[in-house]
Parts: structure tokens; C-alpha cells; sequence
């Protein structure tokens, strides 16, 4: 019988094709949906993205792109924090009670800043990881309960209460041409990044979010992981109400309201899968920008209040949309 020799006519020898790496749709399409909002703001309203306009609202992206991140980590861990504004009044507010305003006191008072928002992660994720309770619910009632505590807690303290001129002169900061607040959201994301993407424990996390019941069947103790997103989110929260007290210098019980939705407004643009396992701190910090320039083109538009809300609401809704079809582009 004879057997063909011609290796190369068979499959299982022909050449492999060149084929170009796949690039993860899912998170560039906030990218293409930022490019359009801003070429739209430069043909309608040019005077929103001004060089000058940027360099306003670069402090708001930084603040708003570190507590997005806390957030996405939560919904990558198959949770959502409702308690972020609480966490963030309650960190300035330790800010400003331990520091008293002075200098030498500024140590400390970062330090019991960022300990006050950990034991509100650590509660929030012991009660959901370990006792199998709703994130909703949970969150939304620490939040209330630490909203009431931060309340109680500045009755003590001066209405005019501001933070240690140290801090404020940091947080008030340049370096590059670039606010100090932009470089430590960057420093975040590439940190995140590469903890997530390169070691071995956030690549368990990733698995615990994508499949708790077969990352527990292979060994990995779902629980300490999942109620550790809660705690390094808190620790974010932390981190950033630190930051947006010493840009304010004088912050009131107000300073964490405006960040109930719109982290996670921005970590779900940025492709953050709601059903866990999946997200990008970089494409975080791209729909920060977008969540950021669309508010500010709103305002200059005189648009009241309630339009605004639809607009950003539509915006969330069209942004969601095109990140599930890129996702699903890219799987095709």
C-alpha cells in the first residue's frame, strides 16, 4: 500500500496562519464611546473641553476613577457597595476630628482615616461572604448606620473644620502639569492592574468571581476572597476621600453624596461584568473621563437638573449597550 509522503498537503501539517492578537473589546469600547463624546463636545461645545475646563474637572475624574475602581473590584468579587458616600463622610470626618487642623496630627489622622473606612469594608464583607447575606441590603444599611454614626460624630466638631495645611498644599499639587490626585489614580490602576493580571491571588479572585462554586471545588477559599474586595474597596474609598478632603480643605457632611452611582456608574462602562470575574482598572479610568466630560458638558449646556439626569442615564444605558455587543463582537 503506498503512503503519501507529502506532509505538507495534510491539515494537521499545513502552516500556521499569522493571527493577530485578540484585543479585548469589551473594554476598548469605552474608549471609542469617549473619542465620540468628545469630538461632539469639540464641534458643539468647544468651550468643555478648553484646555483650562480639562484641568478643572482632572481632580473630580481622579476622585471619581479611585472610587470607581473600589467599586469594580466589589462587582468582580459578584457584590455592589452602596455604602461608598458613608465611607467616604466618615473617613473625612476622622480626618478632620483626629488632626484637629494641625500638621504634626497629619500621621495620625490618615491613619484612622483609612482604619474607619477598613472596618466598614471589613463589616460589609464579613456579613456578605461569610453569612450569605444580599450586598444590596447590606450595604445600604452600613451605609445608613455609618451615615448616622459620621452625623453624631461631627456634632463635635467645628462647622468650619478644615483639614492641615500640609494636606491641603499636597492634594492642591502639580507634578508633570498633571494634578497630584490624577497620578495617584494612575499609580492605582497600574498597581491593580498587574495584581489582578499577574499574581496568583488575583488571578484566584478573578476565578472566585467568574465561578465561586468551581473555584471552591478546586481549593480556593471563596469566602476570604470575596469578603476582600469589600475591604481593599473600602480601603480605596479611603484613599480617595483623604484626597478630595485636602483639594476641598474645608469638607462638610456632604463630601461623599455624590458618589453613590456614579462609581458604579463608571465601573460598568468601563466593562466591569455585574455577574462577576470580569473587569479593567484602565478602561475604569476611561469611563471616569466619560462620566466626568458628559456631566460638565450638561452643566454648560443649562441643562436643568432633571434633563441632566436623563442624559447621563441614557448615556450609562448606550454605554452598557455597546460594551455588551463589543464583548460579544469580539467572542465572534
Amino acid at each position: 500500500m503506498h503512503v503519501s509522503t507529502n506532509l505538507a498537503a495534510s491539515p494537521l501539517y499545513a502552516p500556521k496562519r499569522f493571527a493577530p492578537p485578540r484585543l479585548p473589546m469589551r473594554f476598548l469600547a469605552i474608549w471609542v464611546a469617549l473619542a465620540v463624546l468628545a469630538a461632539a463636545c469639540a464641534i458643539f461645545l468647544p468651550r468643555s473641553v478648553a484646555p483650562t475646563t480639562i484641568q478643572t474637572i482632572l481632580p473630580f475624574v481622579a476622585f471619581l476613577s479611585i472610587a470607581a475602581m473600589g467599586q469594580a473590584l466589589v462587582l468582580m468579587g459578584r457584590g455592589i457597595d452602596l455604602s461608598v458616600p458613608a465611607i467616604v463622610s466618615l473617613s473625612s470626618a476622622v480626618l478632620l476630628g483626629v488632626s484637629q487642623g494641625s500638621d504634626d496630627r497629619l500621621g495620625l489622622a490618615i491613619v484612622a482615616a483609612l482604619l474607619a473606612a477598613v472596618c466598614v469594608g471589613a463589616v460589609n464583607g464579613i456579613l456578605v461572604a461569610a453569612l450569605r447575606l444580599n450586598a444590596l441590603i447590606v450595604t445600604l444599611a452600613t451605609g445608613a448606620i455609618v451615615g448616622g454614626l459620621t452625623l453624631w460624630y461631627r456634632q463635635g466638631l467645628a462647622a468650619e473644620a478644615k483639614v492641615p495645611a500640609a494636606l491641603a498644599s499636597f492634594a492642591s499639587a502639580r507634578a508633570g502639569g498633571l494634578p497630584i490626585s490624577v497620578w495617584f489614580a494612575l499609580a492605582l490602576a497600574l498597581l491593580l492592574t498587574a495584581a489582578l493580571r499577574k499574581t496568583e491571588p488575583g488571578r484566584r479572585f478573578e476565578a472566585v468571581g467568574a465561578n465561586p462554586r468551581a473555584a471552591h471545588a478546586t481549593g480556593i477559599r471563596t469566602m476570604r476572597y470575596q469578603a476582600g474586595a469589600f475591604v481593599l474597596a473600602a480601603l480605596l474609598y479611603g484613599i480617595m476621600a483623604i484626597l478630595l478632603s485636602g483639594f476641598i480643605r474645608n469638607p462638610t457632611l456632604e463630601v461623599g453624596n455624590p458618589y453613590l452611582l456614579a462609581p458604579i456608574a463608571a465601573a460598568v462602562l468601563g466593562g466591569t461584568a455585574m455577574s462577576g470575574g470580569i473587569g479593567s482598572m484602565i478602561a475604569v479610568l476611561g469611563a471616569s473621563m466619560f462620566v466626568m466630560q458628559l456631566d460638565q458638558a450638561s452643566k454648560m449646556m443649562g441643562l436643568a437638573t432633571s434633563w441632566q439626569l436623563i442624559v447621563q442615564g441614557a448615556a450609562i444605558a448606550a454605554g452598557m449597550w455597546l460594551s455588551e455587543a463589543a464583548s460579544r463582537a469580539g467572542r465572534r
